[in-house]
């Protein structure tokens, strides 16, 4: 898809009658939801959508559609009670980790896997090892642990990964894809030892022993930057053949999610080009939103190293950069003004997490540097210490660069912590909050019992403060991180009820079934710059939809995470059916360059 979609036809009641034209699709007899500025969604929806050439071109009657629209060739869908929406637009991921998380073992805690301790951590490490994919890595790697989910409440050792493989590097990485662990084996790998110093913004944890000079023996948990060289080398030794899998797996995981636009939210220069290439093979099914990282960008000789563009081509478009300026909170990373509930062993009383940029100059620089090379700015900002940098260098750069008050849609990714005084800060500077909003299950007990406490736990994710503003706000899922799935984004805003302990997290913050929906729709659309062909069912727009089970808007609150994706649709087709046979192999032209290496930092 490129520019924007053709005109329309049909503006509803009391128009002209417009020459016969021959829709592709008509969908009736099921709930329409429109997400139109002007819709009444409590009550009766429209009764037919008609498309025609990947765009709507009528929303209202269904006589009207059949009388004006259908021809001999016209399809006529009967929803059969379900429900159509715009399709879902991703606010925040990374396409290239969606396919590595299908491809790495699976150490995941229920409900999206069944780790449930270090020995089925191990067992699972050690049957990947031998998969097709996982005999010829040269890393034994699994993704997806969660220190507050395993019954041992802590990360995995050295010592235990050493049980998997001795003579085989082995990487545990964090849930959070900001930290991980690695064997000795590792470590030896990476040149860690008790003589290495924690890198800037990151951290070596060591064992604990007084004596042990200068900074004691490694016990294999990464943090941060101390971590990335960890992930970057294990996934560089995938087989080629693995790598060339991963946006296709990334794609057709989205789409089954009823995803059609989705983001590459950080990546290298050199991946953005691989992105390019792989669409210049055949153009990706969804559309896809790149923003290059931050640092590397505004540090570049080209002139315009990124190229960001409205427009798509072959289905890829880059929009910007991403900066990153904490870690993350369930890791106990993210930088905060109040010190942790618990500190994590071997830190210092009153740890309240720490910055990745710890100078506030770079970071004005990184947004300056944007601003004036017309790159929108997305900045990872978990904890309210890097929420108050983030904003002061909006604030200051905002005041230096032409044209002064432009519409940038600077984004706050996760703002996972953010006070109400720093919601009222995006208000008044225009940036919009893109929450994590399935962290209040996932982690909603863990921050209650240990990263927070309750008071604090009970405001993460503010989507009400947003709303009550009259802010247009938006929710991801930052694939990798949590599977990218739409209805637990959906379900995680409307209820806030915790995982393990199903407590409802600060019943303040709960949103309307319908604010959830536009966090994934419209409003996304918006912070793309994209809300005038995408993200509601109207008449001109794109025909990106997406049928579910059922309606979010009229069943019980409780319900909604029970809902399932009937089909995806972009432009008119479908792109995936969950009746449909599925296959595990790699979908044909979205091969990425063998080069190509997925960088972490979620």
């Amino acid at each position: 898809m490129s520019g924007q979609p053709a005109g329309a036809t049909d503006t509803g009641d009391g128009q002209a009658a417009a020459p016969y034209e021959e829709a592709d699709v008509i969908f009736h007899g099921g709930e329409i939801v429109t997400v139109a500025a002007d819709a009444d969604e409590s009550g009766p929806g429209p009764e037919a959508v008609a498309v025609k050439d990947g765009v709507i071109v009528h929303v209202g009657d269904y006589r009207e559609a059949v009388s004006r629209w259908q021809g001999p060739r016209t399809q006529v869908r009967d929803l059969a009670g379900r429900a159509l929406l715009p399709g879902f637009i991703d606010a925040h991921g990374h396409l290239g980790g969606i396919g590595l998380q299908a491809t790495l073992a699976n150490l995941l805690a229920a409900p999206d896997g069944d780790v449930t301790d270090i020995a089925s951590l191990q067992e699972k490490l050690r049957a990947w090892a031998k998969t097709p994919v996982g005999a010829f890595s040269k890393w034994i790697i699994g993704f997806g642990y969660d220190d507050a989910m395993l019954a041992e409440r802590r990360h995995p050792t050295r010592e235990e990964l050493d049980a998997v493989s001795t003579t085989r590097p082995v990487l545990a990485i964090h849930q959070s894809f900001h930290l991980g662990a690695v064997n000795s084996r590792g470590l030896r790998e990476l040149g860690y030892t008790k003589a290495t110093p924690d890198p800037d913004g990151g951290v070596i944890r060591r064992q604990v022993d007084p004596l042990e000079r200068p900074f004691g023996e490694p016990n294999g948990v990464l943090e941060e930057t101390a971590f990335s060289p960890a992930s970057e080398k294990a996934t560089k030794g995938l087989p080629l053949t693995a790598l060339a899998a991963l946006f296709s797996k990334g794609v057709a995981s989205a789409a089954s999610f009823g995803f059609t636009t989705v983001q590459e939210g950080g990546a290298t220069l050199e991946n953005l080009q691989a992105l390019r290439d792989a669409a210049a093979v055949v153009p990706f099914k969804i559309d896809v939103v790149a923003y290059a990282r931050a640092d590397e960008a505004t540090a570049s000789p080209e002139a315009d190293p990124v190229r960001a563009s409205q427009e798509y081509h072959r289905g890829v478009r880059a929009a910007g950069v991403k900066m990153y300026l904490d870690g993350s909170p369930q890791g106990r990373t993210a930088w905060l003004t109040k010190p942790y509930r618990e500190r994590p062993e071997g830190t210092p009383e009153g740890y309240c997490g720490y910055p990745t940029i710890e100078d506030p100059k770079v970071v004005l620089d990184q947004v300056r540097t944007a601003y004036a090379k017309g790159w929108q700015v997305l900045a990872h900002v978990n904890g309210d210490a890097a929420i108050d940098q983030f904003i002061e260098a909006v604030e200051t750069a905002s005041d230096g660069v032409e044209p002064a008050g432009a519409d940038r849609r600077t984004v706050a990714i996760h703002a996972q912590t953010a006070r109400e005084d720093q919601i009222e800060d995006f208000a008044r500077l225009g940036i919009i909050p893109s929450f994590f909003s399935m962290h209040t299950f996932y982690w909603g007990d863990w921050y209650r019992k240990t990263v927070l406490g309750p008071r604090r736990a009970a405001t993460i994710s503010p989507a009400r403060w947003a709303v009550d503003r009259q802010m247009i706000y938006t929710s991801h899922h930052d694939a990798p991180v949590a599977l990218p799935n739409s209805i637990a984004i959906l379900s995680s805003q409307v209820t806030r009820r915790t995982r393990t302990e199903q407590v409802v997290l600060g019943p303040e913050q709960c949103v309307s079934a319908l604010d959830a929906v536009k966090s994934i729709t419209i409003n996304a659309a918006h912070q793309y710059f994209e809300q005038d062909r995408k993200g509601s069912i109207e008449v001109g727009k794109l025909a990106d939809l997406v049928i579910l089970s059922a309606n979010p808007l009229t069943i019980p609150p409780d319900e909604i995470k029970d809902i399932t994706v009937a089909e995806t649709i972009k432009e008119g087709t479908t792109i995936h059916s969950a009746a449909a046979v599925s296959s595990d192999d790699p979908e044909p032209g979205l091969e990425v360059p063998t080069d190509y290496q997925w960088h972490g930092c979620c």
